[in-house]
């Protein structure tokens, strides 16, 4: 059975001094101008705002702890704020930059180096404190924030839709994202996945937040913090079961150990991501605790980012705009998570529909014309554990990982899938489209097979990517048994490629992969999106039971056997080293930095 992969949160990456070289560079085709006083362009007004004067947040006794979802948000106007992250290499620190556009004009202002350690966020960017209703301050402390969080308009005639990707990407080995609070628009400052949980007793107190200094200053953001009152009320699960109204059972999220028991194995349709939560829970749904969703509005956003569907962790809830709130609280209650694929329930933020196949198979002589196509990268294996086979293995070792194929453009990989009637097997085909979206040829490239298993049901493309552990000397030791997958576009690994898709289709597996009676499928990977899994159980991951204690590498590759066409196969291949050791039931596994990326 599949899982997706787990994110864990990026690590911070060991940085050298760097000297960023010049405080403005100009995009491809504009003409490099230091600014000053008088041609230096506008800047987006920033302010710190609250939808609300008063929120009731919650305290589960079987989970305790509460999230400050406190309703302050970022507001944008005179411009959208629009940020560019991006590294070379994983050998190269985390650089970002402002994006300032004035008409046709484009210009971008580099932040202070080292200010931005990963992909998830601008660290320590609002400060909160909280008093009781004695006067004491009873917490103070700082939390990140994503620009790309829930975020909707503060005024009517501001854009109808925000141009910026609806999350932030955590997958350690992201390459380049681009955040934004589209003009006219606010986003929620709460940090959702980001933020650890915090211990408040039943009561009424006072928060403050606000943004702190650095960001003030270098931002332009006026020193006014919002006051809010919070009543912290406890409730209990078992409670709720026995005399609440059916509202408020769904309400409650359950327990990390009760979610962890509504799990089952999980699976490619068991898929749920996480933005912050250990990688080595991968196996959460094999019985080990998995992070509950964070009990936070449907409306925040401010949760995991990507696709949360191949790993133990459930969907972070659907963003909305901020000033529908108040009335979508009223009318929605949370609910815990739930297992498996349905609609919604991938992303948490990025929720399309599947892209429509073709309506008939191809006919006519199959051609590769000379125009763009896709470049699949395989990124180095991440979320590295070592567990026993569980009931399906007993007596066995195994060494379970994530891994992820990508799209590096700049065109997207289109494959349809055609079912001949009565037969098991669908006929692929990959289709290729002129600059103007227009399609002009198609090859054959395998097939595609349903698989039946609970937490699957839906067709996998075949000969996608291949895995294997090779020794010391990179010859090959050990070989996962899968290669057959649904493409879905589950992780932003870089927005800052050429014509990369920052709202791709084929986030949702329960319409991505079609269904039994399906007699065609379209699977899709975007230009600037991976599609990351978790390779966690017999069969999938490497049985070490036999192999000796020592230096190995994971090896992904993306398009084993070449069938698929894309411009650059020499970039399919990518190495993580990993060191075993122990005993047999008891083996261990250490995970060396690769390069920058101290992540395991």
């Amino acid at each position: 059975m599949m899982t997706r992969s787990p994110q864990g949160r990026t690590s911070r990456l060991t940085r050298p001094s760097i000297a960023v070289a010049a405080a403005v560079a100009v995009t491809a085709g504009v003409v490099a101008a230091a600014p000053d006083a008088k041609t230096a362009e506008p800047s987006p007004k920033l302010s710190l705002i609250a939808a609300t004067t008063s929120v009731t947040l919650d305290s589960w006794k079987e989970d305790p702890g509460v999230y400050l979802d406190l309703g302050t948000y970022l507001t944008s106007e005179n411009g959208a704020f629009e940020l560019k992250v991006t590294r070379k290499s994983y050998k190269d620190p985390v650089l970002a930059a402002q994006v300032l556009r004035n008409g046709k004009k484009t210009t971008t202002k580099a932040l202070p180096a080292g200010l931005v350690k990963d992909f998830s966020g601008l660290p320590d960017f609002a400060q909160i404190s909280v008093t009781d209703a004695a006067g004491k301050t009873v917490l103070k402390r700082t939390e990140a924030f994503c620009p790309n969080n829930a975020s909707g308009r503060v005024r009517p005639d501001a854009p109808a839709n925000s141009k910026y990707p609806q999350s932030c990407p955590v997958n350690p080995f992201t390459l380049g994202s681009v955040w934004g609070v589209e003009n006219g628009w606010a986003s929620n400052t709460y940090a959702g996945y980001y933020a650890k949980p915090v211990q408040l007793a039943a009561g009424t107190y006072t928060a403050k937040i606000s943004v702190t200094k650095k960001y003030r200053d270098l931002f332009g953001i006026a020193n006014k913090p919002q006051t809010v009152k919070v009543t912290v009320r406890e409730r209990s699960w078992e409670e709720e079961e026995q005399g609440g109204d059916a509202a408020a059972r769904s309400a409650a999220p359950r327990s990390a150990k009760s979610a962890a028991g509504h799990q089952g194995h999980g699976g490619h349709g068991g898929h749920q991501q996480s933005a912050d939560a250990p990688a080595a829970s991968a196996h959460a749904a094999h019985g080990a605790p998995a992070r509950p969703e964070a009990p936070a509005a449907r409306t925040t956003g401010a949760t995991p980012t990507f696709n949360v569907g191949h790993g133990p962790y459930p969907p972070a809830p659907p963003a909305l705009p901020w000033a529908l709130k108040k009335e979508s609280l009223q009318r929605q209650a949370f609910s815990a998570a739930k297992v498996g694929d349905r609609p919604g329930q991938t992303d948490g933020s990025r929720q399309a529909p599947a892209a429509e196949p073709n309506a008939k198979r191809p006919t006519g002589k199959a051609t590769v014309p000379d125009v763009p196509k896709p470049d699949l990268r395989s990124l180095p294996a991440y979320g590295i554990t070592v567990s026993d086979g569980y009931e399906d293995a007993p007596g066995k070792d195994y060494l379970a990982f994530s891994a992820n194929v990508w799209n590096a453009g700049p065109a997207k990989l289109v494959v349809d899938g055609f079912r001949s009637p009565g037969k098991k097997l669908m006929d692929a085909y990959q289709y290729f489209y002129d600059a103007k979206g227009k399609q002009v040829g198609y090859t054959p490239t395998g097939t595609m097979e349903w698989d039946p298993r609970p937490g699957h049901e839906h067709w996998h493309f075949t000969d996608f990517a291949s895995y294997r552990l090779l020794k010391a000397d990179r010859k090959e030791s050990v070989r996962s048994g899968k290669e057959a997958f649904c493409l879905a576009n589950t992780d932003a690994v870089d927005y800052t490629v050429k014509n990369a898709n920052w709202h791709p289709d084929n986030t949702d597996l329960s319409t991505a992969c079609g269904q039994e009676n399906s007699i065609s499928v379209r699977e899709v990977l975007d230009v600037g999106s991976g599609d990351t899994y978790t390779q966690d159980l017999p069969g999938q991951s490497f049985d070490i039971t036999g192999l000796p204690n020592g230096t190995y590498y994971i090896q992904v590759l993306a398009n084993p056997e070449n069938r698929l066409k894309e411009t650059d196969y020499k970039n399919n291949s990518a190495l993580r080293k990993v060191v075993l050791g122990g005993k047999k039931g008891a083996r261990t596994v250490k995970v060396p930095a690769h390069d920058l990326v101290n992540a395991n």
